[in-house]
């Protein structure tokens, strides 16, 4: 990739306040230039810093049918994520330096975002014996997050061990909460829907429990604990109890786009896009966390982009996996959940979209504020840019969108990786 030219950003919105200019000059926001090689017209846009995506599945190694690091990374770079977090379910699993390195330099070769992959907490997910964290951390893609996501940690004495590993690493250890004993075919949430429509329910107990657990277990180790996919109320409040009842407890939390949006009644056409995992909960789930994630008890957004090869998908919903896209859709459904209702202003969608994951994740380089002497990792939104959705015009390869026939309200215009433009007009740019 070639170096960027100096640029200037003309009548653009920083978090959608007063109309200014932003210069970049090798990869970094300054003060203002003279003599710019190129001046972007931004009038009416509003620049954010940088998404930050901590759950991503680009499936790549051995899901390529499905997803590939190029092609997830154009549908982040779209989205308008500058940093996203590879999730280990690959086959084979991200449970070694191997294969954690594959990852990292994949990335590095497509450039549009940066790759960090997620390394597995057990051998093979399997929940029995930790994985070589020590060595994933200490290898060139410098792990600095683990999860087992898909399965969960369920062994009590694991979870510890693993939480003390990252503690001494520096690390975060993200958890899948699912008590596997109590989701034994589970189809959809546990409630008056499932029942209905005859589908086995997921209890939410299930989440909830492991949630009470591994707060404790943080609080005991003094390790870092990250809950992947918060979707229930009572998760929501089993975080602020630890918080008010243990002063210095070292746990943050992530909320999908799709559990801020949709409710279980998606599943009543069967169809199995809406099968995801944890499922669809009711609107007095999805309320509850949307007020959690605008008075900061849930920390952040993470789309849980989870790619489906055509026949995991196009089948009965009992036989279908779970999982959705969600890279490119992810800011519209936080602008109509969370800014379109007043709970969170633009400066709000910076600090759940970008600053809080970065903070998670101690990236030092991403979720910056817009100013000088800061790195040029940045996102302009047209506000009033509205489009519909489209499984087939999506860049990833997958197709299963949640959203399929729905209006998006804002638009993603332009990315910029370290002052590098990946999207220009909506459209991914290759190689300088």
């Amino acid at each position: 990739m070639g170096s960027s030219p100096t640029t200037r950003i003309s009548g653009v919105r920083p978090y959608g306040e007063d109309p200014t200019d932003l210069h970049v000059r090798d990869g970094v926001l300054v003060e203002a230039v003279d003599d710019p090689d190129e001046t972007v017209d931004a009038g009416g846009l509003i620049a954010l810093p940088g998404l930050v995506d901590l759950h991503t599945h680009l499936r790549e190694p051995g899901g390529e049918e499905a997803e590939t690091v190029e092609t997830g990374s154009a549908a982040a770079a779209l989205g308008g994520y500058t940093a996203v977090f590879a999730m280990p379910n690959t086959d084979p699993v991200a449970d070694s330096p191997v294969v954690v390195e594959h990852v990292w330099r994949r990335g590095r070769e497509v450039g549009l975002v940066d790759v960090y992959p997620v390394g597995a907490v057990t051998v093979g997910l399997e929940g029995a014996r930790l994985a070589e964290m020590g060595m994933m951390a200490a290898s060139p893609a410098r792990v600095r997050m683990f999860s087992d996501d898909g399965r969960c940690v369920n062994d009590p004495l694991v979870m510890r061990r693993a939480l003390e590993y990252a503690r001494a690493l520096d690390a975060v250890v993200a958890q899948h909460a699912e008590d596997h004993r109590l989701t034994v075919g589970a189809q959809a949430h546990d409630g008056p829907v499932a029942a209905r429509l005859g589908l086995a329910g997921w209890d939410p107990t299930a989440e909830e429990s492991i949630v009470a657990r591994d707060v404790m277990l943080a609080a005991t180790t003094g390790a870092r604990l990250h809950v992947c996919h918060l979707s229930t109320a009572r998760s929501a409040e089993i975080l602020r109890w630890a918080r008010e009842t243990h002063d210095g407890v070292r746990v943050s939390a992530e909320v999908t786009p799709h559990h801020l949006l949709l409710t279980d009644t998606a599943a009543e056409d069967y169809d199995p896009v809406h099968k995801v995992n944890p499922p669809l909960r009711p609107s007095a789930d999805t309320a509850a966390l949307r007020r959690a994630l605008a008075d900061g008890t849930v920390d952040c957004v993470a789309t849980d982009h989870a790619p489906h090869a055509v026949e995991d998908k196009d089948c009965e919903w009992s036989a279908a996996r779970p999982g959705m896209l969600g890279l490119q859709t992810a800011l519209p459904v936080v602008v109509t959940t969370m800014v379109a209702t007043g709970l969170l202003d633009w400066r709000g969608v910076a600090r759940v979209c970008s600053e809080a994951p970065a903070r998670i994740a101690g990236l030092a380089d991403q979720g910056r504020p817009l100013a000088a002497g800061e790195p040029a990792n940045l996102v302009l939104v047209d506000p009033d840019a509205a489009w519909t959705v489209r499984g087939a015009a999506l860049a990833s390869r997958a197709d299963n969108t949640p959203y399929e026939g729905m209006e998006m309200p804002v638009s993603v215009v332009h990315t910029m990786l370290r002052g590098r433009w990946t999207v220009r007009d909506g459209k991914v740019q290759g190689d300088d």
